[in-house]
């Protein structure tokens, strides 16, 4: 099951401010909360009091919140891995550990006697889970998520990302990643120029960000680092979530025809099994309309990301929908109708042979 979060700085902002953020979100959807005791300064008694009154509400509406903490701050709050009882009396759901130890203090965390989550950093492609797990922990206690980058370029490369997030499903551990709201203004640190886990989301658009990292099937729950997202860009991601089907935004030409139309838009598409290099293929259309008219209208040269259909000079491929994985030569015989969006033309990437997909008219 796909989720979604928020991330809170209370030391930030004010109680007031959070408490509408977080009933926000909860009303689109949102269930998990990441909050930071990594960069927490000045009036501790009062920080703390804000922090266990926001959490206070969140639990109210049932949503989980996690809050990051390293083995120094253990120190400074005089916590020991051992007694986890301060997070409990916090309200926390989970703690999550920015840097660990050594593998059995997590394992023996995983049992503490209030039934605290253990959430674990994932961004190191490290044997880090494997040590943990060779301690014999409470596995349904443990979950795992990735580091945020608020410095331009540091975030993680894909292949690394990849990496790091197989080491951990490959257990069946429950996994989040970070993305960033355009329109969110700060993060724990004084630097942010966006908050996102992966450097080739930071200036894509937050749904795209989301879509693009459950369609990995390696993340189960995204969160937007930096606050306060805009009620648009949660809208934006509950659509996601909800969307049963891979869906690509596009734009539709004029030129298209509304038996066109009605096939891109409310047929059911699957990306045929037999492999091109050049087309994704979705043949049933012309199966259904094989006696329908298809006349040559708009036949430029095809460019990656087209979405195409074959029109009656094809034969027997007239009304077959394919979308352009490559800039291809046009004979006349293919309708250009629409084009993907711009900035999602590079999920056509992570599409599989059998998966399912559709369409959205923006």
């Amino acid at each position: 099951m796909k989720k979604l979060g928020i991330a809170i700085y209370p030391e930030h902002s004010t109680v007031e401010k959070d408490k509408a953020y977080i009933a926000l979100a909860h009303q689109y959807g949102f269930t998990r909360i990441f909050t930071c005791l990594l960069s927490v300064e000045g009036d501790q008694k009062k920080v703390m009091a804000n922090f266990k009154e926001i959490i206070e509400f969140a639990n109210e509406l049932e949503m989980e919140v996690v809050v990051d903490i390293a083995p120094r701050v253990f120190g400074a709050l005089g916590i020991s891995y051992d007694d986890l009882s301060f997070f409990h009396e916090l309200g926390a759901y989970a703690i999550r550990l920015d840097l660990g130890y050594t593998g059995n203090e997590e394992s023996i965390m995983t049992f503490n006697p209030y039934g605290l989550k253990i959430e674990i950093n994932m961004s190191n492609a490290t044997k880090y889970v494997d040590n943990i797990l060779s301690y014999r922990p409470n596995r349904k206690q443990l979950l795992g998520s990735h580091n945020f980058y608020p410095h331009r370029y540091a975030g993680l490369s894909y292949d690394h990302f990849l990496k790091c997030s197989a080491l951990f499903k490959e257990h069946n551990l429950e996994t989040a990643a970070f993305i960033n709201s355009p329109s969110a203004t700060f993060g724990p640190w004084p630097v942010t120029e966006g908050l996102c886990t992966l450097e080739m989301h930071r200036t894509l658009p937050i749904g795209v960000q989301a879509k693009h990292l459950f369609k990995t099937g390696l993340i189960d729950c995204a969160i937007i680092a930096n606050a306060y997202a805009s009620e648009e860009e949660m809208k934006a991601l509950r659509d996601v979530v909800q969307q049963e089907r891979f869906t690509f935004n596009v734009t539709l030409y004029g030129t298209i025809t509304e038996l066109e139309k009605k096939i891109v838009l409310e047929e059911f598409h699957f990306y045929r099994g037999d492999v091109s290099d050049y087309l994704i293929r979705s043949t049933q259309s012309r199966v259904k309309y094989k006696k329908e008219e298809f006349k040559p209208t708009h036949t430029p040269s095809i460019r990656r990301g087209d979405i195409l259909i074959e029109n009656e000079l094809y034969g027997q491929y007239k009304g077959e929908l394919q979308i352009a994985l490559l800039d291809m030569e046009n004979s006349g015989k293919t309708n250009v109708v629409g084009r993907i969006a711009e900035e999602e033309i590079f999920l056509l990437n992570e599409l599989q042979p059998w998966d399912k997909f559709a369409f959205c008219e923006r």
